[in-house]
């Protein structure tokens, strides 16, 4: 699996989107806000796109119940920081994050937990079979919203930003939210987190070795069964950091949330190419800059303009800006 290849082209699109929308946005301050809400729901997105990514990637599992995981580590996380009020209602920001992270490590532990059963039980039967596996996961996450419903309840519930998270920061005229700038770092040690597991370290070269001749690799002793539950466990977690990430981003949660984000992750792993983690961070970014100009500039078209970009890379690359190989 490919995390990022030389290939300068793909890299270009996200600096030329944002260059192309600023005469058309006209204010720089306004423009200035609007891509960098952009790049931080583009983080948001790559955080939960990342995990199903890595499963399809490395494993070769079309999981449709990806948005389980992403509603369950959101509503873990309301349970967390709702016993946290001193922390989260402090106006100092490094009381928030004790109370932030924590809620995103149990979150992520929850989501994992439930990702290791939904591994066993549902996935591991239909193991190349990619109908059954879209059949099977998204009955699969239809039981796990209900059973959210009947720990949490079916009604929205309030995921408030902690005091010292709101507003905003000032580069000239532009207001640029706290939250958002904290959003693109956590994206980005995400990012560089996965690319350094998978290119540098003796697991993710056991990983990529598996997918290209799994035969060989168990022939030398390793148990890439593991690997690959192991594989499944990371992405249901990131899936569970993503829903805590996207919660306080909306600042509410809801059971249906995972299967209402599903349609735009698949777009952001189809754009940067089935399987590949760099692709995806692009195309992620491409989708949340694309949903905040075209949210300004022309509301009534922002419902499609994601899937009008999909169709343009796909035009232009038909196996998406990074394709991983063999796929």
């Amino acid at each position: 699996m490919k995390t990022l290849d030389f290939d300068w082209k793909p890299l270009a699109l996200v600096p030329l989107l944002a260059v192309l929308a600023l005469p058309l946005v006209g204010s720089p301050s306004t423009w200035l806000t609007l891509t960098v809400a952009g790049l931080a729901m583009g983080m948001i997105v790559f955080i939960i796109a990342s995990g199903l990514t890595l499963v399809f990637g490395l494993m070769d599992v079309l999981n449709f119940g990806h948005g389980v995981f992403i509603a369950l580590g959101a509503f873990v996380a309301t349970t967390v920081m709702g016993t946290m009020g001193d922390w989260t209602g402090s106006p100092e920001l490094w009381r928030n994050l004790v109370a932030v992270f924590p809620a995103m490590l149990v979150a992520m532990a929850v989501a994992g937990a439930l990702g290791l059963a939904f591994e066993r039980f549902i996935v591991r039967p239909v193991y190349g079979q990619h109908l059954k596996q879209i059949l099977i996961t998204m009955g699969g996450m239809i039981i796990g919203e209900e059973l959210i419903k009947v720990v949490w309840g079916p009604a929205q519930i309030a995921l408030p930003l902690p005091e010292g998270m709101r507003g905003a920061v000032l580069l000239g005229d532009a207001a640029i939210e706290k939250y958002r700038l904290m959003a693109v770092v956590v994206g980005l040690v995400v990012f560089a987190a996965l690319a350094w597991v998978l290119g540098r370290t003796k697991i993710g070269l056991l990983i990529r070795a598996g997918v290209q001749d799994r035969e060989m690799v168990e022939s030398l002793g390793y148990r890439i069964k593991r690997l690959f539950i192991g594989v499944f466990v990371v992405g249901s977690a990131l899936a569970g950091l993503g829903g805590v990430m996207w919660g306080l981003y909306q600042q509410t949660v809801t059971p249906q949330m995972g299967a209402q984000v599903n349609v735009l992750i698949f777009i952001v792993i189809i754009i940067g190419g089935l399987g590949s983690t760099g692709g995806a961070l692009i195309g992620a970014l491409l989708v949340g800059l694309m949903a905040n100009y075209t949210g300004f500039l022309v509301p009534k078209v922002a419902l499609f303009s994601n899937i009008a970009l999909m169709v343009a890379i796909l035009l232009w690359r038909p196996q998406g800006v990074y394709p991983v190989a063999n796929r």
